[in-house]
């Protein structure tokens, strides 16, 4: 890894540049991180977990034709990814009350909202990462309408994938993040899914229990986040049904086992 050219260090995530022009390696680092990276804490085997459900997530939403920044996964810590343009906002998914929306609205936590809302954030840590409306998002040229309207109809279409996954392992989708890039081809630009899906990035409830089963565990120092993200994992089927609970670490399925 140091005889490679390091491109960004986030706070879940090294990039580096990849092989064959056009091409970044993602790694997939422990560290978690809460409240604008004011909480830290390094999970051991949540990166090697993230990278296995994102690639899931990822190649199911290019089956369905949305297309994703996802190439191949190379080990347990690391993708290939395509070399995007990332666009400056994160786009938040919301089908039930929580979080932010919950407390800036005054709705019950886990209320059904009346349809699935679309918000918008300033990609800035030093600013927390602020609301801002497509008035804004025009006004400051972070994205142009006609990108407005497509990153919403693919945030939606990825909102009914995961929706009918998760859902089908006993899991509710409450909310989550995505990303968008603009990827160039000649003179031709599209808009795809980039960054990551995975329980850093959703709100991952059990349908049975209510238990929380994604960062949330971090935030409110509820525990066993790790193994929380091991349990989605093996439910999607990424993990072994016989892994042992005493087990230190996760054990993956093979690419020939899946």
């Amino acid at each position: 890894m140091a005889r490679r050219k390091q491109i960004y260090e986030g706070k879940a995530k090294i990039l580096f540049e990849g092989p064959e022009p056009g091409t970044i390696i993602q790694y997939f680092k422990d560290d978690a991180t809460a409240f604008n990276n004011q909480k830290k804490a390094v999970l051991e085997g949540k990166g090697v977990l993230n990278n296995r459900i994102s690639e899931f997530i990822m190649t199911g939403l290019e089956r369905i034709g949305v297309p994703t920044h996802f190439i191949r996964r190379l080990n347990m810590r690391e993708q290939l990814v395509r070399h995007v343009e990332i666009v400056p906002l994160e786009v938040v998914v919301r089908n039930y009350a929580a979080g932010s929306i919950a407390k800036r609205l005054g709705v019950e936590e886990g209320a059904a909202l009346p349809r699935s809302i679309i918000e918008f954030y300033f990609k800035n840590d030093d600013l927390g990462d602020p609301l801002v409306s497509e008035e804004h998002i025009t006004a400051f040229n972070w994205a142009n309408p006609q990108e407005i309207d497509d990153m919403m109809a693919l945030a939606l279409r990825v909102n009914d994938f995961l929706s009918g996954l998760f859902a089908g392992v006993g899991i509710r989708l409450v909310d989550f993040k995505v990303e968008f890039g603009r990827q160039y081809e000649g003179e031709m630009m599209r808009l795809i899914v980039a960054d990551e899906i995975s329980p850093d990035s959703c709100r991952l409830w059990d349908m049975e229990t209510g238990d929380i089963m994604d960062k949330d565990r971090f935030r409110k120092d509820l525990g066993d986040v790790t193994d929380a993200y091991r349990e989605v994992a093996r439910r999607l089927g990424v993990l072994r049904e016989t892994e042992s609970s005493g087990q230190t670490g996760p054990v993956l399925v093979s690419d020939n086992e899946k």
